[in-house]
Order: structure tokens, then sequence, then C-alpha cells
């Protein structure tokens, strides 16, 4: 799918959790959403992570893991951190999208 847009010049936007499965060539841009730790504790929460699960994903964003990740498979300079705490900051991560689209 990835190689017939390209070929079709028609843009994807990748909705992932780790780097190691797409090549650099394949992206004009990486955001790393992140969030406060309390914040994303309660979030989690709500969704009914088990304690397990939970843990796993808080330790992930304490140690930055996917951002490192990105930083280190892609070329830093189409790496981008956004905060996700808050609503505004989700539609505000949005329209940077829509822009950068545009």
């Amino acid at each position: 799918m990835f190689q017939k847009c390209a070929a079709d010049n028609i843009g994807i936007v990748a909705d992932y959790h780790s780097c190691e499965l797409f090549p650099e060539r394949w992206f004009d841009l990486i955001l790393v959403l992140r969030a406060n730790t309390t914040i994303l504790f309660d979030r989690l929460t709500e969704r009914g992570y088990n304690d397990n699960k939970r843990s796993e994903n808080m330790e992930a964003e304490i140690m930055q893991v996917v951002l490192d990740e990105a930083r280190e498979s892609y070329d830093v300079d189409i790496v981008q951190e956004l905060p996700s705490n808050t609503k505004e900051d989700m539609e505000a991560n949005v329209e940077r999208c829509r822009a950068w689209a545009e």
C-alpha cells in the first residue's frame, strides 16, 4: 500500500507505536505524542488497562522509548515531539497535521 501511494504521490497518515517496521524513505514527518505521566496514568485506568499493561506504558513514557526510537530510526529533522495532555493540545496537534498536509 505504501509503495502504491508513493508511486501515485498520495499522502498517508500512519498511526503506530514502533519504528522498526517502516523504512525512513516512507515518511516526511514523524510525530511523537507525549503525555504527562499523571494524565497518562488516568487515561490508561479509564480505558481499563490492567496493572501490567498500564505499568508497561508508563515506563515507556517515562523512559521516552518511542521518542528515542524515532530519533534513532529517522532523520532527527523530521521527528517532532508534541504534547498530548489536554483536549486543546490534541486539537492543536490535529491543526498542525492539517496545515502540514496542505
